[in-house]
Order: structure tokens, then sequence, then C-alpha cells
């Protein structure tokens, strides 16, 4: 503050000795930039100008000739104040943006339960922030199948929500049930002809035949989901693999079968739960998803997903969150 109060005194002593010139307007310019960016006040300026020229013998002409230094140099920080609010305003319109946007994500990717006789179903999906790039999707057909889709666009915000109600409306105007394979071939080329090109999605596609008991499987490029073998007490994981969609549109993907008995869980997430970070920054194993999933097997799938949410909260690092969902479907008698 001592070499701010030795300037401005300057700027005084220039404004008396010499004409108020476009050099000394300038010098003032320069000066109210430097105590901005040190946060000095413009009402400690205006009283080491008191001070100063209270002990200086000044008739009133000279006084005013001072007071020039003084506006040039306030009217600096009411500049800095009016860009100040108005990046506040923006800001605030932004956040209105966002809000809105959130809000009709929420409205459009709203996804109903399905209630079947003898599996039950439990889903969670939380936003690490308004908006998420995170979808899942649950079709019943009316016809002893149900198709099934968990998401995650790589990308964040606003655009990745919108690609998500793209996706949403591409898997539900088909209208009737059809193989995972060939339901990621058509949304592959929704995705690669209308998301720009630096964004792609993962998705796994299921489809469960309520009659045989069968699961139907396709992956494009997303996190490997477990089947829980309720007789043996152990977890195996599907193995069926694929591009994300979005890169080529003549991507064909492979389809996997699998049988599902009673009491077997099938389990899906995105990468916001299996790469979780602790507060020492480290990923959680995998492991420990599947031992709490475990632990709690007996209860309902809606209860299973609560669980696991919960235990994840108690671990995560909060700055190092990611948007988050898990799909777990169980057969029962």
């Amino acid at each position: 503050m001592e070499e701010f109060t030795k300037q401005y005194k300057t700027l005084i002593d220039k404004s008396l000795a010499f004409d108020y010139t476009e050099s000394l307007r300038q010098e003032c310019a320069e000066f109210t930039d430097e105590v901005i960016k040190k946060d000095v006040l413009p009402e400690d300026i205006v009283d080491i100008h008191k001070d100063y020229i209270q002990h200086m013998n000044l008739s009133e002409a000279r006084i005013m000739t001072t007071l020039e230094v003084l506006q040039e140099v306030v009217k600096g920080f009411g500049y800095s104040y009016r860009d100040y609010q108005r990046l506040v305003n923006r800001l605030q319109h932004h956040d209105k943006e966002i809000d809105l946007a959130a809000r009709l994500q929420q409205t459009m990717l709203k996804t109903d339960i399905p209630q079947f006789d003898s599996i039950q179903i439990g889903a969670i999906s939380v936003a690490a922030q308004k908006v998420s790039g995170d979808y899942f999707n649950l079709i019943d057909h009316k016809d002893g199948t149900m198709s099934f889709a968990v998401a995650d666009v790589i990308g964040k915000g606003i655009p990745a929500a919108l690609a998500m109600s793209m996706i949403k409306f591409g898997m539900d105007s088909y209208g009737h049930s059809q193989l995972p394979s060939d339901g990621l071939k058509r949304l592959n080329r929704v995705v690669e002809k209308n998301v720009n090109q630096n964004m792609f999605v993962t998705m796994f596609y299921g489809l469960y035949e309520e009659m045989n008991h069968l699961l139907y499987c396709s992956s494009a490029g997303h996190e490997p989901g477990y089947i829980y073998r309720a007789e043996e007490n152990t977890f195996e994981e599907i193995g069926v693999r694929g591009t994300v969609l979005g890169v080529d549109q003549h991507t064909r993907y492979d389809q996997q079968e699998i049988p599902i008995y009673l009491e077997d869980l099938i389990i899906i997430f995105t990468d916001g739960v299996t790469e979780v970070r602790d507060n020492n920054g480290d990923f959680i194993n995998k492991s420990f998803l599947l031992n709490v999933i475990q632990q709690y097997k007996h209860m309902h799938p809606q209860d299973i997903v609560q669980m696991l949410y919960e235990e994840l909260l108690t671990i995560q690092n909060p700055y190092k969150r990611d948007d988050l969902t898990i799909l777990i479907i169980k057969r029962v008698n």
C-alpha cells in the first residue's frame, strides 16, 4: 500500500506541474489496473488524495486540477465494476438456461420401471452436474420381452444431454422388440450422422425374454456387465464387446445369449461407478462393488442399487465425481 500511495502522490504532482495530458491519463489508467489487481478499494484512493492535498497550500483552482487525477482513477474502478456486473449477469442467465435444460432432460429422459411377474428391476442415475451424460431406458414391449439400455456420452454438459435425448427417442421409436445387435446397429447410424464427431457414446443394450428367461445382449464399448449366479454364489463377467457408437456407420455388433436362473442378477454400470475415486485419489476395486451387491443380494434390486450408491458416497472423493448409473435386474419366483 505504501508503494501505491507514493505512485498516486506522483500522479498528483504531475497534474500540478503540467497540463493534464494524454500521457498522464494513460499513467492514471495503468495505476488503476494495478490497484484493482491488488484489491485496493476506491475509497482508499480517496483517503490518500485527501491526506496529501491537506498538507499542500493549494488554491481552489489547483485543488480542482488534482481532482482530475482522482476522477480518472475512480472512473477506472467504475469500468471494472460494470464489467464485473455484466459478467455476473451473464453467469446468472447461463445458470438459468442450465436449470431449464436439466428440467427438460429429466422430463424427456424419464423412464418408467416396467412390472413383470418373474423379474424385479432397480435403477438409479445421478448426475455429477446439473445435466447428465448418463442414460438408461427400459421398454416393455407387451409381448413378454423387455428392451433395456445403459449408455454414457463421452462428453459433458448440454451437448451430452442433447445427444442422450436423441438416443432415447431413437430407441423408443422402434415400437417393437428387436435383437440388441440390430438395435445398436441402428443407433450407431443415428449417432454417426447427427452427433458431433468428437462425441462418442458407449451403450450396453439388452433384451430380456421372460418366457424362456434368456438375456440377449450387445455392447458398444461400454463397461462390462455382470451376472450374479445365485446357485454358485459367484459373479461372471458378460464377455460381449463392441465399438463405441458414432465411429463408423457400418459397424456390426456381436451378440451374446445368456440363460438367467432363479435369483440371478443382471448388473450394469456406467464408468461413473467403476471409476469412483476415494479421498486418496485411488480408484476403488471392482470387487468392492460386487461384494456390496453380494451382501444385499436377498433384497429388492431397487434397495440394492440404493445401498450400493450410499456405500459409494461414504468413500467417494466429492471433488472427483462423475455421472453415475446402476441398473440391476433380478429373476424371482
